[in-house]
């Protein structure tokens, strides 16, 4: 699965929220939502959050992985995971039916490619 890794850099800027419910925010403009007991964590483009006034601490890239995996394969995300942390970078992970999803910190998007794209040479 390595070798069919394909990183595939999304444009702009996004951001993790916090919010206690979806009031003021429309479905549409929102990526990622979980809900935990501190309330619901949203990703969503960081201009989105700035127009809402939501606060963020968090500026990442979106890296999607164009592999075509398995909810249910084995050992992706730990090669990817230690490649970078090899790196120190940061990675948060989220799974989609067809893709992982991988954000990380903005200052160290470049360098998330160079090790994800050298991943697929072995």
């Amino acid at each position: 699965m390595l070798k069919q890794l394909k990183p595939i850099l999304n444009s702009g800027e996004y951001v993790y929220v916090s919010v206690p419910n979806f009031d003021s925010i429309l479905r549409r403009d929102t990526l990622f939502e979980f809900q935990e007991e501190e309330g619901i964590t949203l990703i969503l483009e960081k201009n989105k959050a700035d127009a809402l006034q939501l606060p963020y601490e968090f500026v990442c890239s979106w890296i999607c992985l164009e592999v075509h995996s398995s909810l249910e394969s084995v050992g992706l995300t730990a090669a990817f995971s230690t490649a970078l942390a090899e790196s120190k970078i940061s990675c948060n992970v989220v799974a989609g039916y067809y893709h992982d999803h991988l954000f990380v910190a903005k200052k160290h998007t470049e360098k998330a490619l160079e090790v994800l794209r050298n991943l697929s040479k072995f």
